[in-house]
């Protein structure tokens, strides 16, 4: 479900947080009105959609020396405030070059990416020269449409450069997970209006407010979209008010349903009792020494947890997580539970899960790798699992336990041996290709950064003892003239940089 002119992401994601609503727009200028009496109110808003072209470069993760594919695409964006304009985090990511071009106009005016959440699919671009877009209004953010209601979708889609307007109904709203990043879940809004390529990012409208930002559309259904509700845009725009994204927190938590009845007897729970079991509680996450696998939580923040893991809100079923998704790092949450059959409750203070993103797309961000005789490493991501099509059992375990059996404890990255440039050091050696690196010269490997300096230490060693999760047999690499041999190499090869850690 990518859907973007070339390279474009369409995702599907939301959160119903209405409380937010406000304060978002009270962060907003106040709307601008058109100078021209005789234009219609409509024809204000479609000034203040553009069309964004983008100028890409998707990184290499087979060859991460390189500078990657250079590709493009088309999307849409609208004027919020001040030199604001909304867009999906899909149509500017990994881009080299933003240019935004107003409704009846030729011109292309440059521009760039201020803020950016690959976790909600939302970012913010200025442009160098705001001049041309004073006297336009600025859309105003509304709520989250009622079902059955009718919704305006506005934008650029392909097989034109004139701006597009289609209606449609909205007939889920919904919590799904996002394509964008393809591990994240928010709240969605279904429409029966087709969203198609280069859509994405472009408001959409009810009663002359934005509702929603078109993102996503369904390749399996005709005239089925998805638009990233309200909630979801109110909280990016109060996360960025200090000038900086701090991305979604978590409990750390992970539940299962009871509806089997042999377990809600174990579990002391009658048939009408609220609950979830806890199944995993993550190390050093909010919950971590609060709950215990085996408890069963009754209720966030007051609010009842029913067998299936929702809760009601403003007269919906969401899931239980939307409590979380409507807080913000240092936020706290009520904790109610039973263990033993004994009612208990807690409270914590919410943040972030950085370990999680290992599962997440990894945007606007150079591969980190280094190079030693020949021998390829780099951390696994999703990134590199899915480029290099890892079908090594060991790694794929490690990848897929990474959070739930707390591997991310004891090791920052799980470094993965990818490449081995023929050379007569390493003969012998490319059949070890796709292991995940365990120690070098007797210490574990806990990072990328952590192996480079074990591979280059300011006294060389006379040889350098690899070995990997599962392989008896070492690799071994001599010290020896390693400098001219990693020379040789890159010379033989064509690579410029022997590492790449990050910055």
């Amino acid at each position: 479900m990518k859907f973007r002119t070339q390279r474009f992401l369409l995702t599907a994601s939301a959160l119903f947080t209405a409380a937010l609503v406000p304060q978002a727009q009270a962060q907003l200028a106040p709307p601008i009105q058109p100078t021209n009496p005789a234009v219609s109110k409509l024809s204000a808003i479609y000034q203040s959609v553009v069309r964004i072209e983008v100028a890409t470069q998707v990184p290499d993760y087979k060859a991460p020396w390189n500078s990657g594919r250079y590709s493009g695409g088309t999307g849409t964006g609208f004027l919020i405030g001040k030199n604001r304009f909304l867009t999906n985090a899909h149509v500017v990511s990994d881009s080299k070059q933003v240019v935004i071009t107003m409704h009846g106009s030729a011109r292309k005016h440059l521009a760039r990416v201020i803020h950016i959440a690959h976790d909600c699919d939302l970012a913010i671009l200025e442009v160098d020269d705001f001049s041309s877009f004073e006297k336009l209004p600025y859309l105003q953010v509304g709520k989250v449409p009622k079902l059955e209601t009718q919704v305006r979708v506005i934008g650029y889609p392909v097989g034109g450069d004139r701006i597009s307007v289609t209606r449609g109904v909205v007939s889920r709203i919904d919590f799904r997970p996002y394509s964008h990043s393809r591990a994240d879940q928010h709240l969605v809004v279904q429409i029966d209006a087709a969203i198609n390529p280069g859509n994405s990012g472009g408001p959409v409208l009810q009663d002359g407010k934005v509702v929603g930002v078109a993102f996503q559309g369904l390749t399996s259904a005709d005239n089925t979209g998805y638009m990233i509700p309200t909630p979801v845009i109110s909280r990016f725009l109060k996360d960025i008010e200090d000038g900086k994204y701090d991305h979604y927190v978590s409990l750390g938590i992970s539940e299962f349903p009871i509806f089997n009845p042999a377990m809600r007897k174990v579990y002391n729970l009658s048939e009408d009792d609220p609950g979830v079991l806890i199944a995993r509680v993550m190390k050093d996450t909010p919950c971590d020494g609060i709950l215990k696998v085996g408890d069963v939580l009754t209720a966030l923040d007051g609010q009842p947890v029913d067998s299936s893991g929702s809760i009601e809100i403003d007269g919906e079923r969401v899931d239980m997580n939307e409590i979380v998704e409507r807080k913000f790092a240092g936020d706290k949450v009520k904790l109610d539970f039973t263990r033993d059959g004994k009612a208990m409750s807690s409270e914590v203070t919410l943040k972030p899960f950085p370990a999680a993103q290992i599962f997440s797309v990894q945007y606007d961000k150079r591969p980190r790798y280094t190079i030693q005789g020949g021998l390829v490493f780099q951390p696994l991501s999703l990134n590199l699992y899915s480029a290099l099509g890892i079908s090594n059992p060991r790694v794929r375990r490690l990848f897929s336990k990474y959070t739930s059996e707390n591997i991310y404890k004891t090791r920052k990255d799980i470094v993965i041996l990818t490449k081995v440039f023929n050379d007569p050091v390493n003969r012998e050696l490319a059949g070890y290709t796709g292991n995940a690196v365990q120690s070098v010269n007797g210490t574990k490997v806990t990072s990328i950064e952590q192996l480079h300096s074990l591979l280059n230490p300011e006294e060389t060693p006379e040889f350098f003892v690899i070995r990997c999760d599962g392989l008896n047999r070492p690799l071994i690499l001599p010290g020896k003239n390693i400098n001219q041999i990693n020379q040789r190499i890159r010379q033989n090869y064509g690579i410029k940089e022997a590492s790449y850690l990050g910055k």
